[in-house]
Order: C-alpha cells, then structure tokens, then sequence
C-alpha cells in the first residue's frame, strides 16, 4: 500500500536547521521547498493498487531522490550514500538528520512500479506540467531535433560466448532443457563458468568449436519436450534460435558443417546480456553498441521537449520515423520551425511535415556525384507527369516503371556514347541512369533552398547548434553509458534524465510558486 508523508522525522529537519547551507537557486534547495507540491502522493496512487500491507516509503521522497540521482548520474548504492550523508539531498528529499534513509532496492521497485504503470513517464510528465504552467513556452515555435548513440550497459559478446551463453539459459529457464541437453549437447561442458579450453590461436580448433557449438543448439532446440512455454521460457528458446544462426553460415564443400559467415548481419545481437542492444554505425569512422537516443529541443529556452530512446536499428528507429513522435505530442494546430540536420532530411518526414503546416529548417543530404565535380541529379530536368529526364547536354529518356519504393529509373544508354560532356556525367560503359525518388521535387526544392536562400541559412547557424549543447547535456557525468538492460527500463531512464534537466533549467530561468501558480522570476542584475 502506499505510504504517507506522517511529518516524523528521524532527527531534526535538514532544511529548517541548515537552510544557509543550502545552495540557493539550487535543484536541492527547491525540492526541499516544493517536493510535496511538485509530486503530491495522489500523483502516484494508481502504483499502489492495494490497500493491504506494510506502507511503503512515501512515493513523493523516492520521486525526488530519482530526479537527483538522474541529474547527478548515479547508482541506486551511491544515491542511498548521498542520502545519508549530504545535507543537501537529506533536505531535497525530507529526511532527518539521523535518517540512513532506505535500502537501494527500494529505488528498483519504484522503477518496476512506474515502468508497469499506466503513465511510465509521469515525473517528466509533471515537470512538462510546470513548464506549461509558466508560460516559458508560449510564442517559443522553434524545435531542433537531433539523436545521439548511448552506449550500452554490457558487454559485446563473440559468438562463441553467444552461443554458450543461450545454451545455459535454456538448460535453466525451460522445463526438461537441463535433461535434454545432458543427452544431446557434448561440444562444451555447461556447468562450467568459463570458456572452453582449446588452442584459440589454432583457427582449425575455433572452426571445430564453432561448428560443434552450432550443432548442439540445433540439437537442443530440436528435442526440447513438446509443451506450452511461459515468457521467461519462450524468450530463453527465442534467443537460442537466434545467436545460433546469426553468424554462422554452410561451410562450403561440406557436409553439414557450420563456420562463420563472412558478413555480418545487419541486426545482430552483440550480447545475450543484453538482447536489445545493437551495433550502430553513426557515420562511417564512428561504431558503438548500445542504443539511439532522441531529442526535441527549444533552442531559446534550453527545454527539452521531448525524448525517447530506441534501439539502434530498423526503419521505425531512424531519426527521420522518431521525429514524427517526438512532434506528436505539441499542441494542435501549432505551426513550428522544424531545425535538423541531414538524418532528418527524408522525403517522407518533409511531405509530413508539411501536410502539418510546420516550416522546415533540415538539412538536405549531400547529392552522390557519378564523377567527382561532376554532375548531380538536379542538374537533370526532371518531369514526373510527362514521364521524362533530360540531362545537361539536351538528350531526354524516360523514367521507367514505379517500383515498390516509388522510384522510377532513367536509362540514357547510347545517347552517351558520343556526348561531349560524358566525362562530367558518368564512368560506366553503359551510359548513365538516374535514379529518381519519389519526392524528387520536394527534395530538389530544399536543395536550392538551402544552397540559395540567406535566411535559411542564418536561421540553421543561430538555432541548430544548440540541440548540439542539450545532448552535451545528456550525455554528461558518465550518463553517454545507460544504466540499465533494455529499451523500455532506459527510455524511462532518459525520460528521468531529461526532466531533471528540465528543473535545473527552470530553476536557473527563476522558477517559483506563488498564490498556487508556478511562474518565471528572472534574477535581477
């Protein structure tokens, strides 16, 4: 059941007896005076659906000691130190002078009841709440949308510890899995913590483990009992079936043997640990594993509007898809400036973008050149109703058939066996194609916009860098790294994290409560 704020303090009151040693203006100091106002307990009553029970530690104390340990970066264990021995976080949270405050798990289950509530993300809800509240947004109509790679919580694992790694979990999780593979799985001994011992610089002994390995998951897959799996079970068979076929292919001239493939899998797994997260190439020099971060910032403010933390491959993550949701949530009717860079500058998101009524400030993606210097696709003329293309030396083709992306193709050919200006065009002995997308115009048009027009120009160099500062603030103190496994326990991380950004920033722009209304007192020189 939920506990109440009873006003039994162990020890005297932190903030009454040592308010000067609290940094005024400071995220402590205000949550010390407006704690029970910002989370007020019937914000949390939904998480405590029973009426039976030890009451639990008041929820508004556990909201406050999230806030901080988000804005700080810490873990549960350093939190509950903080706790008991800062002045300033025993005044944030309400606590006493002698309290050792809780047991760090007590901040998991909090965790649990909020990710399996109905509002996981109800404390960057609220703070989203006082930012309405103070009317710092009113007439703000600029967002700025950027993501960042996090870098995951565990290890990367090769295959071989994959492998293993899933065949203990079966043997573990599923019914009868300990018995089948005593009978069907003799490449490696499982109870055995380590890795198996062979000659690892012998590529022939790595080949045989591989192999066996393999074999033994198929093996253990293909005989576990016939029954009606839980989720713990279900996950356990899944991920087997998985790392066991994700980098291993046919070896050739065999007979049923298995090697490693020679490429690797565009969504692998890197870590049984850790089933969610991802290799992701941010750009071309720069691969991490772990997750994407995403962000919409009003650049004027220093308030983020919105975040959300996805896994780092597949088309519905891609920054351009995100965006849709991360601009779901304004209000209706708004028309804003829309502020990105080139990972944003999809047909798709500007077509929707526009149907909306926002004006786009996106940087278009850099056109491939055939021939270095040479010429681009929107040196072409391109007409999509009379079905044509004429490239700069006057000849004219015709776009093809649509294909099932909406793109149409077209083929020059001969017409460039003798043109004057082949060697600007194109190097194949077959003459060039162009490849023409299916919002060829709309993207043609922010080309030049953005090569052409100044105030396009001024308006990205003045409001698109500083979505560049608020992921520095994100990442900051250790926080690039999550704390967590999985995408749903990090995305309410992030959500945590971006409103106790949200608070310092309020506090610094004067935040304070007067008359029961929230408002903007800015310091005076």
């Amino acid at each position: 059941m939920q506990g109440e704020w009873a006003g039994e303090l162990v020890g005297p009151d932190v903030w009454k007896i040592c308010r000067e040693l609290i940094p005024a203006g400071s995220v402590f100091a205000f949550l010390a005076e407006h704690r029970e106002v910002l989370f007020p307990p019937g914000m949390f009553t939904d998480m405590y659906p029973s009426s039976n029970g030890r009451p639990s530690l008041p929820p508004q104390v556990l909201a406050a000691a999230v806030v901080l340990q988000s804005l700080q970066g810490l873990s549960d264990f350093e939190t509950v130190q903080e706790l008991r021995c800062d002045l300033r976080w025993k005044a944030a949270c309400g606590l006493g002078l002698y309290d050792t405050a809780f047991d760090p798990s007590l901040l998991t289950y909090f965790r649990r009841r909020l990710r399996h509530s109905a509002d996981p993300t109800r404390i960057f809800t609220k703070v989203e709440e006082v930012v309405a509240a103070t009317g710092v947004l009113k007439g703000k109509q600029r967002r700025a949308l950027d993501s960042t790679v996090l870098d995951d919580a565990v290890a990367t694992q090769d295959t071989v510890t994959q492998i293993i790694s899933a065949v203990r979990r079966v043997i573990r999780e599923v019914p009868g899995g300990e018995e089948t593979a005593a009978q069907w799985c003799c490449a490696h001994d499982y109870t055995d913590p380590g890795k198996p011992r062979i000659a690892w610089d012998d590529e022939a002994a790595r080949a045989t483990l591989v192999d066996a390995l393999v074999i033994d998951a198929i093996n253990l897959l293909g005989h576990l009992p016939e029954q009606e799996l839980g989720e713990k079970a279900a996950n356990a068979v899944g991920l087997l079936a998985l790392v066991a076929g994700q980098d291993v292919e046919p070896a050739e001239d065999s007979d049923g043997r298995w090697r490693i493939t020679q490429r690797t899998v565009a969504d692998r797994t890197v870590s049984t640990v850790d089933a969610d997260a991802r290799h992701i190439h941010k750009n071309r020099t720069r691969h991490q594993d772990g997750f994407k971060g995403h962000a919409s910032f009003e650049p004027e403010t220093g308030l983020f509007t919105a975040v959300a933390l996805t896994s780092g491959h597949g088309p519905d993550n891609h920054e351009a898809a995100v965006a849709i949701s991360l601009l779901a949530e304004e209000e209706q009717d708004a028309e804003l400036t829309v502020l990105g860079d080139s990972a944003y500058g999809t047909g798709d998101l500007r077509a929707h973008l526009q149907a909306e009524g926002h004006t786009l400030v996106i940087k278009p993606p850099p056109l491939r050149q055939a021939v270095p210097g040479g010429f681009t696709i929107d040196d072409f003329l391109i007409d999509a109703a009379a079905g044509t293309a004429t490239c700069p030396a006057g000849q004219v083709a015709n776009l093809g058939q649509v294909k099932a992306d909406g793109a149409r193709t077209a083929q020059f050919k001969h017409m460039c066996t003798d043109c004057p200006l082949r060697e600007r065009c194109t190097k194949s002995k077959t003459g060039r194609n162009i490849n023409v997308h299916p919002q060829h115009e709309l993207l043609s048009t922010a080309r030049h916009q953005a090569a052409t027009d100044p105030a396009w120009q001024d308006e990205y160099r003045r409001w698109r860098p500083p979505v560049e500062r608020a992921i520095a603030w994100l990442v900051a103190k250790g926080n690039r790294r999550v704390p967590y496994r999985g995408i749903i326990a990090n995305n309410l991380w992030l959500h945590h994290r971006a409103a106790a950004l949200n608070l310092r920033r309020l506090i610094n722009l004067g935040l304070t409560r007067t008359s029961g209304t929230w408002h903007l007192t800015p310091a005076t020189p």
